[in-house]
């Protein structure tokens, strides 16, 4: 671990801490809000679909000129958008804090490449520990996002306008350790310059690696997000205090990031299709916990084994990938990516608010079966695929 690799692992924490209040909050600001409960999660919707709208847009800005600006342009939104919501709650405006949500998706496009950034400030060897020991930055999110989220919820007489207020502070940190960063090997590209060569998207897509890697960040992303958007709405019709959610929801966010610290160590040792195996059968332990029964013990169990069956799916899905694409296909393969896993994510985060409010608790966590077991597929195809083409 590098200097550079230390601050991107804290730009990493304050991404995550963003998204954990905006996880935490967004729902129960839409349930006040929306003119119809099953409405509640648009605004979590609008925060993934933003970020599918803006992948194409990121890509040409980071190509253009370079990491850090773009890094820094995405803060600046994340500023302005937690501005937004915080005139949104003040106002009462729903319409207006499903606006702000879906611009502050321009930063969540930004962040989810912090962990690509990752593998290009380390050496070839050591891209997998890289990866990994960056999104283990995200633990600091999880310690505080929920507490921030239950602190700052009542600072005024508005609820919850207040962590959106401490967003701006939490972008204002994040924009002095980015700038920090050096990314002094990667040149952006100069105005009038060739376009970069490489083979077009549909030709990365038919290449299994590439295809699986895609499929599985985007399935896994989509089931975490699918039953942690609907957590703090499900624990609320159980009558537990939101207090309670924000718990389970940082001890799925510490399940999602504490294995950062030895994730790249198993990779390394047993091969990423394993790894990633093993979090396919995380996230069906998740689902077996979370019908069981619903007492805070469970919440928090489930939550928490689908934050550790994440970090395997897409750390090790992001391995993958890297294997798949040449240099100068980065910016291609990886908007690709994001827009897949952004695309997968909006329609979860509408379903999971409009399942858990209609359908209720248990049959949200049957119908997630379904990704789970193809991402299972997935990953069972691409290694007969690979045993039969090894050498003898």
């Amino acid at each position: 671990m590098n200097r550079n690799l230390w601050l991107l692992a804290l730009c990493q924490g304050l991404f995550l801490t963003n998204n954990v209040v905006f996880i935490a909050i967004n729902g129960l600001v839409g349930l006040q809000l929306a003119p119809y409960s099953w409405m509640a999660t648009l605004p979590v919707m609008g925060y993934v679909v933003g970020g599918a709208l803006s992948t194409g847009l990121v890509a040409q800005t980071q190509r253009r000129w370079g990491r850090q600006t773009s890094f820094q342009i995405g803060l600046a939104v994340a500023l302005v958008s937690a501005l937004l919501c915080a005139g949104a709650a003040f106002t009462h405006q729903f319409w207006l804090l499903c606006t702000a949500t879906l611009v502050a998706g321009y930063y969540s496009a930004n962040g989810q490449l912090y962990r690509f950034a990752a593998a290009e400030l380390a050496a070839p060897s050591y891209r997998e520990k890289a990866v990994s020991l960056v999104l283990a930055g995200g633990l600091l999110g999880a310690v505080v996002g929920p507490n921030l989220a239950s602190q700052a919820r009542d600072l005024f007489s508005v609820p919850f306008a207040g962590a959106y207020v401490a967003l701006v502070g939490v972008a204002l940190l994040s924009m002095v350790c980015m700038a920090a960063v050096r990314f002094d090997h990667i040149t952006p590209a100069q105005p009038g310059t060739a376009p970069q060569q490489g083979r077009s998207w549909a030709e990365l897509m038919r290449q299994p690696a590439f295809l699986v890697a895609t499929l599985c960040a985007a399935l896994s992303y989509g089931v975490m997000n699918l039953l942690m958007a609907a957590t703090p709405l499900a624990m609320q019709v159980c009558g537990y205090a939101f207090s309670d959610a924000a718990l389970v929801l940082q001890w799925h966010v510490i399940g999602m990031f504490a294995p950062g610290f030895f994730t790249g160590h198993l990779i390394k040792r047993w091969g990423v299709l394993p790894v990633m195996g093993s979090g396919v059968l995380l996230y069906a332990a998740c689902v077996a916990i979370a019908l069981s029964g619903q007492d805070l013990h469970q919440f928090t169990v489930a939550l928490a084994c689908l934050g550790v069956g994440w970090n395997f799916l897409f750390t090790g899905s992001t391995t993958l990938a890297l294997q798949s694409y040449r240099p100068e296909e980065k910016d291609r393969a990886q908007a690709a990516i994001n827009f897949c896993v952004f695309a997968t994510m909006a329609f979860t985060s509408f379903a999971s608010g409009a399942l858990v409010t209609t359908q209720g608790w248990a049959w949200l966590n049957m119908g997630s079966l379904v990704p789970i077991a193809m991402t299972g597929m997935a990953l069972w195809w691409l290694a007969l695929r690979q045993r039969r083409l090894a050498p003898a």
